[in-house]
């Protein structure tokens, strides 16, 4: 084996490592109690829509920001409609059947949580179910939630970087239905290796081991 051989076999055999560790698929656990959806991630921020008008339409989109964490909001078709109080402001839609899409997120985002519920026209508390999905490098989550009040809380936790989110309501058999968020929350989660990973990254230090004692031998 010639020197040049011998120097290349340890940063290749690195590499192939990184990259069958880079291969691991995400996954997304869904977590339905606010406790240990905060137990399961680091630094979270929460945006409780502090200064949202809830006395006409706003536009789509919005940029907003969940402590340290920044976010894009947009509806379907049409434009925000600040629901619930003054001093107690929900992001909702101006038309019922709009989705609302979570995306751009900055800070490294792979949480996402709130309160989901639906209001009615005036922008108040009405029940019903809602719809949320999120998605991450692995695929589309989609979770119910029925019968929301406005103190139900539903999270997803990716081991991967989270792309979007969206919310929508179902619509009743009569009337209409609005989806509503409340104390969006957003945060980041520690890495931590697959266990699949864990055994490449040990036969991986045995090869590399094998190849030193040759070396040396040699």
């Amino acid at each position: 084996m010639s020197l040049t051989s011998k120097f290349l076999i340890k940063p290749l055999a690195l590499a192939a490592l990184v990259a069958a560790a880079g291969a691991a698929q995400a996954s997304v656990t869904v977590y339905t109690s606010q406790a240990a959806f905060l137990a399961a991630v680091t630094a979270p921020g929460v945006d409780t829509f502090t200064g949202f008008s809830i006395t006409g339409s706003t536009p789509s989109p919005i940029t907003r920001s969940a402590g340290a964490y920044g976010y894009t909001a947009s509806v379907t078709t049409t434009s925000f409609f600040g629901a619930g109080t003054t001093a107690n402001p929900w992001l909702s839609t101006n038309t019922a059947t709009d989705t609302i899409t979570f995306n751009n997120f900055t800070g490294g985002v792979s949480a996402f949580g709130g309160n989901f519920f639906g209001s009615n026209i005036a922008g108040l508390f009405a029940a019903g179910d809602v719809v949320l999905t999120a998605t991450d490098a692995s695929g589309t989550y989609t979770q119910s939630i029925t019968g929301a009040t406005t103190s139900s809380f539903l999270g997803f936790v990716s081991d991967g970087p989270l792309l979007s989110a969206t919310l929508a309501a179902v619509q009743p058999a009569s009337g209409f239905l609005w989806p509503t968020a409340d104390n969006l929350t957003l945060a980041a989660v520690a890495a931590v290796p697959e266990p699949g990973t864990y055994a490449l990254l040990l036969s991986g230090l045995g090869v590399l081991g094998f190849m030193a004692r040759r070396r040396r031998e040699g």
